[in-house]
């Protein structure tokens, strides 16, 4: 819940790829590791290219072998859900979201700086960025790479889109930039915006149970900020 924005995506994709690796190529050492532990505790093995046998009925045979049912309907099944879960929870947005947020990011002095995809996350939000703002954000987006890549020493080794913001502020370059910084502000508070307020929802059942179904809306915020924030409390 702590995680840098941009780490938890590059942390996201590299469990993608490698759930989609061993989906591709781990069934045979997770094979050897099954047969040596069956070996190991001497339990017995089905003969892999033997007809599939569900319960302990011969009759009941199928016309699939023993592999393809551990493989095919079990062991890639269950790889196919994982896949399908985290594509559920980033879909198209989310996803585009999160990738126009690494090119936010100070690694390598904005190495991988993209400003068609910063402008596609400015794009996003309507209510702060007119076509006016739009034209000034792409202005002013140059002129913040350009003095970060050339001059200002102060960001350089930074690993977090949190210190971008914290040096802006103190150097006061926010109001020189003011459309940069709240496009900095806006990518801070997403984590805060989708993750934070799922977790409020999912308090709710705790709070507003069977028990206290009746709770006005005042009572029932002022419950739900103890609960959630009672760490600091």
């Amino acid at each position: 819940m702590d995680q840098d924005i941009v780490n938890a995506l590059e942390l996201l994709n590299t469990t993608k790829q490698e759930v989609q690796r061993m989906r591709d190529s781990g069934w045979s050492s997770l094979l050897d590791d099954v047969f040596s532990f069956c070996n190991k505790y001497e339990i017995a093995i089905p003969k892999m290219d033997a007809r599939y046998i569900p319960g302990k009925s011969k009759h009941r045979a199928l016309d699939v072998t023993y592999s393809h049912h551990f493989q095919v309907e079990r062991f890639c099944v269950v790889i196919d859900l994982l896949l399908q879960e985290l594509n559920n929870h980033f879909d198209i947005v989310s996803t585009d979201l999160l990738l126009s947020m690494a090119y936010l990011h100070l690694a390598k002095s904005f190495g991988n700086f993209d400003k068609k995809k910063i402008m596609r996350l400015a794009e996003y939000y309507l209510n702060e960025f007119d076509s006016s703002e739009l034209r000034d954000l792409s202005c002013q987006l140059d002129n913040f790479i350009a003095h970060v890549q050339g001059f200002d020493k102060r960001f350089f080794n930074m690993k977090e889109i949190t210190n971008i913001s914290k040096v802006l502020v103190e150097s006061e370059l926010h109001q020189t930039w003011p459309l940069v910084y709240l496009l900095i502000q806006l990518t801070l508070i997403l984590l805060v915006a989708t993750a934070f307020v799922e977790r409020a929802f999912s308090s709710m059942n705790y709070i507003k149970n069977k028990l206290r179904n009746s709770m006005g809306d005042e009572f029932l915020n002022g419950c739900l900020v103890f609960y959630v924030e009672r760490k600091i409390f």
